[in-house]
């Protein structure tokens, strides 16, 4: 219930700076200097968006499927927010410890597909239904390379808990229920790759311990930026072609939940990014001889400083993957449909299936 509270809060006001920041960002980009009136440095201009939103009356045009309709936003909204529930966001908070954590991510995310089918063929309008078909075949699609990036994570870690990934790209070893001082450190049992475990830092981070792992990284960073509809993968809603894709009959607070979802998804595909990769709620530095930086900047597992690390490193690493979409986002144009499935279909799912035959035979071998 905690885990729950903390995420629900911490969506809700990251959403807020989230959109504040890449408005920054876009008018750096741009050469603008973005919101400028509502608070210093036009820091409120999110808020005041939000209350303009929550004002609005909820239009439900005249011939669309109403309950259908409805329902859309809160369907796409809620198969979003119930991945976190197995995120760990610390050694000890996490808000399931389901052994299949990984399995249940991808199976719950999956779910917003019915949410933006339903929203456009609610509508009953072809702008949105044109988006909502786009996006059911292009979620779809990129779902296979995101598939099979994670699975090369779960053939070297042998494991679809997202807790004991963490665990085993830093210098700690889980000992359930409790942790005691004399198994605080791993030896030669992780023998996964390359094992610096007496080390820890980024040199355990699988992104690492396994050297063609950047690779697979960037395809599934490609992959669930294609995920979350954003650019330059953003044709579900290409407001030059389909006036706001799926979503362009919805106002008010109904839109405002299917912005928070994107912002959503945005930030829980930064967490599974850094989980799977980047070492979780691991620390950033290795221990070097006596300088013990890694036990330093990492707190026994379950203490209070333990959890306060380990929030802030998974936070910061999740906060980096966020900004990087965003910088991609104002970076690049938008593909069309047939350069996008050809980015799928014939780069990066061979690409994937290469990488996870190489990943089985490095964990054989």
């Amino acid at each position: 219930m905690i885990a729950f509270l903390f995420f629900l809060v911490f969506l809700l006001v990251y959403m807020v700076f989230a959109v504040y920041a890449e408005r920054k960002l876009s008018a750096f980009i741009q050469d603008r200097l973005g919101p400028t009136e509502i608070g210093p440095y036009g820091m409120f201009q999110t808020l005041a968006d939000l209350v303009k939103l929550l004002q609005k009356e909820d239009i439900v045009p005249v011939k669309a499927d109403k309950w259908v309709f409805l329902a859309a936003p809160a369907v796409i909204f809620t198969a979003i927010f119930a991945g976190f529930a197995v995120m760990p966001l610390t050694p000890t908070l996490q808000g399931s410890g389901a052994v299949v954590g990984v399995f249940y991510l991808l199976t719950i995310v999956s779910i917003d597909i019915v949410g933006l089918l339903a929203a456009g063929w609610s509508s009953n309008n072809k702008y949105s239904l044109l988006g909502a078909m786009r996006s059911v075949a292009q979620i779809v699609s990129y779902e296979i390379p995101v598939g099979l990036s994670v699975l090369c994570v779960v053939v070297l870690c042998q494991t679809l808990d997202l807790q004991e990934i963490c665990y085993q790209q830093g210098i700690y070893i889980r000992t359930l229920p409790v942790y005691s001082e004399s198994t605080n450190y791993l030896f030669g049992i992780k023998r996964l790759g390359i094992d610096m475990t007496e080390v820890g830092g980024f040199l355990t981070w699988n992104v690492i311990r396994m050297p063609l792992f950047f690779i697979v990284y960037i395809i599934f960073f490609i992959a669930t930026l294609a995920e979350a509809n954003r650019a330059p993968f953003d044709i579900p809603e290409a407001e030059s072609e389909l006036v706001g894709g799926f979503h362009t009959e919805y106002s008010g607070f109904r839109w405002a939940l299917l912005f928070l979802a994107e912002y959503g998804m945005m930030l829980l595909v930064s967490f599974l990014g850094a989980v799977l990769f980047f070492g979780g709620w691991n620390t950033l530095f290795p221990n070097i001889g006596p300088v013990r930086l890694a036990d330093w900047t990492s707190g026994m597992p379950g203490t209070i400083y333990g959890n306060i690390t380990g929030a802030f490193w998974i936070i910061l690493k999740a906060f980096i993957g966020v900004f990087i979409q965003m910088w991609v986002r104002w970076t690049y144009p938008r593909l069309r449909v047939d350069q996008l499935m050809h980015l799928c279909w014939k780069v990066l799912t061979p690409l994937s299936l290469l990488l996870l035959f190489i990943s089985a035979l490095w964990k054989l071998l």
